[in-house]
């Protein structure tokens, strides 16, 4: 069976999506639960349930996916935005937002979508504000104290986490799918939600050096119980210096054959005579 809201709103918790930040803006509060002890200002992960399943019928109301761009300059973003991308036909455009591409008609990555979705309204605010100006609806994830200055549809959720961003856009990709009709909603989805999340190339680079150092030291291992002896004897193999003569015949070489051995060393003469050559 498919999750019920009850088991997305777990997964929101555990990835902590409903943690906001001290800052709250006033067109902000209406998605704000409570605020605790220390200042932080908790997110209603119910509201953001029922946004995500409105931005995801506003993804599939158009008909071509290629029409919707994905944006992201905030690096743990980058990744869930290749995969969301991928499942959904969106146009993924991870890092720097290049200015104009809405609005420049003479740059050749000129684009006329009909959606903007991104993950932050201010670290992607050139985006938002060249959406603005080209008239294309705009959905966002923001945070309690992200700017909604043109944003029309606001997802309030954490989107300074690497767990909660990646979360956020897996849930979404997988309603675009439901919504569609690629997956039917008696089924999982097969997809993890690791997939999506941000992994930094460092952290990376450690592990494969962990890898070599491991695999490093059970070489040398291998190598120490080998010239101990315990390798070649498993091996099967005897010893090369006493290997005995075949038993139908002699094994050496300077002995000549019974069958009318020659000598190689002897003069090229033939039996009738010598033969001068």
């Amino acid at each position: 069976m498919a999750t019920s809201k009850e088991e997305d709103v777990q997964m929101m918790l555990v990835c902590k999506t409903h943690l906001g930040t001290v800052n709250c803006d006033y067109r902000m509060k209406r998605y704000v639960f409570r605020r605790t002890a220390d200042g932080i200002h908790i997110i209603h992960l119910g509201k953001t349930w029922e946004k995500l399943m409105v931005a995801a019928r506003i993804i599939v109301a158009i008909e071509n996916p290629a029409d919707i761009i994905v944006a992201s300059q905030r690096p743990y973003g980058s990744r869930a935005v290749l995969k969301f991308a991928q499942y959904t036909g969106a146009n993924p455009m991870a890092g720097r937002w290049m200015p104009g591409t809405l609005t420049n008609q003479i740059t050749q990555k000129y684009l006329e979508p009909r959606l903007l979705m991104v993950t932050d309204p201010r670290t992607d605010s050139q985006a938002v504000r060249e959406a603005a100006y080209a008239s294309i609806p705009v959905v966002a994830m923001c945070d309690t104290d992200s700017p909604l200055k043109g944003v029309d549809v606001a997802i309030p959720s954490n989107n300074k986490g690497k767990e909660s961003i990646a979360l956020l856009y897996w849930l979404l990709a997988r309603e675009v799918q439901y919504l569609r009709g690629t997956l039917p909603r008696t089924h999982q989805w097969d997809v993890m939600v690791d997939s999506f999340f941000w992994r930094d190339p460092e952290e990376l680079e450690r592990q494969e050096e962990m890898e070599h150092a491991d695999w490093g030291q059970t070489a040398a291992a291998a190598a120490a119980t080998w010239d101990n002896g315990a390798g070649r004897d498993n091996a099967g193999g005897g010893d090369w210096a006493d290997m005995s003569a075949p038993a139908g015949g002699d094994g050496s070489w300077d002995a000549g054959g019974a069958a009318g051995g020659d000598d190689w060393s002897a003069p090229a003469g033939g039996q009738g005579g010598e033969q001068q050559w």
